[in-house]
């Protein structure tokens, strides 16, 4: 971990990552507390195939785990490459903190179904710093190209 940025870009998406795991297991557990089950093996062991459903609470929660993918998976990626370009420590921690919180409001707001605009408030505010780093990889690659 000598690049300092780099470090900061694995703290935060290590947090997201873990985030992402936490969604996984709330999801399970809302299919074994509504009994809603995706896989008919699993409603048979559960209690039978009229478990064999779906369910709005596991819906909601797979849905805000499917936007996390969407935008988690793309950060780590900018994120990664940014790094590498060794960018203002500083600039980059805000850069990093502000997708993170974005991202953690988001989900909360999809978790517990916060009103409008909150959710999509979170996501623009996530948006902002990937696009900031995506424009300035393109420049800076475009430079030295």
């Amino acid at each position: 971990m000598d690049n300092p940025v780099f470090a900061c870009f694995t703290f935060y998406s290590t947090l997201l990552v873990l985030k992402m795991y936490a969604l996984a297991i709330i999801t399970g557990q809302l299919r074994l507390r509504r009994k809603a089950f995706a896989n008919p093996e699993d409603a048979m062991r559960h209690g039978g195939m009229d478990h064999y459903r779906t369910n709005p609470d596991v819906e909601r929660v797979q849905r805000a785990h499917r936007n996390d993918m969407e935008n988690i998976f793309p950060f780590l990626f900018l994120g990664s490459v940014y790094s590498l370009l060794e960018p203002n420590l500083l600039i980059a921690h805000i850069h990093f903190l502000v997708f993170f919180v974005g991202r953690v409001v988001h989900s909360v707001a999809y978790l517990y179904a916060l009103k409008a605009p909150t959710r999509s408030i979170a996501y623009v505010v996530a948006q902002i710093p990937c696009v900031s780093i995506a424009l300035q990889i393109l420049v800076n690659v475009g430079l030295h190209w």
